[in-house]
């Protein structure tokens, strides 16, 4: 068993996990959606995407893609978040909290589509 796949397979899937809980509920409902979901999953994601940084394979450069894209949604919407927690008026709207989850979301097929990847490539793998 390679410690170094199982450790990269297990950020890929925790990245995807987190994010899933974070973007399950009502859109536009904060109650449904906690801040620090959305913290644990964007701080996983960038863990993952260190990880990658260092397969140099073709499959590699797009796990890699696939992890950025996650990131930089994942950071939207935690800066959408601050903003709208720390700098609206209004404070967290549904409107502010549909975009939020929107953002998660796309970052959950990202994460989907690394997650199919790696499974891909492991069906592939021979011994």
């Amino acid at each position: 068993m390679n410690l170094e796949k199982v450790i990269f397979g297990f950020f890929i899937l925790l990245a995807a996990t987190l994010n899933f809980g974070f973007f399950i509920g009502e859109v536009d409902n904060p109650a449904h959606h906690d801040i620090y979901e959305l913290f644990a999953a964007l701080v996983v994601s960038l863990i993952a995407t260190v990880l990658k940084l260092g397969d140099r394979t073709q499959i590699g450069a797009v796990h890699l893609s696939t992890s950025l894209v996650a990131d930089l949604q994942l950071l939207a919407a935690a800066m959408v978040w601050g903003y709208a927690a720390h700098i609206a008026p209004g404070g967290v709207t549904p409107e502010f909290m549909a975009s939020i989850v929107s953002l998660s979301g796309g970052a959950l097929f990202a994460n989907v589509v690394s997650v199919i990847i790696l499974i891909a490539e492991t069906i592939m793998q021979r011994r």
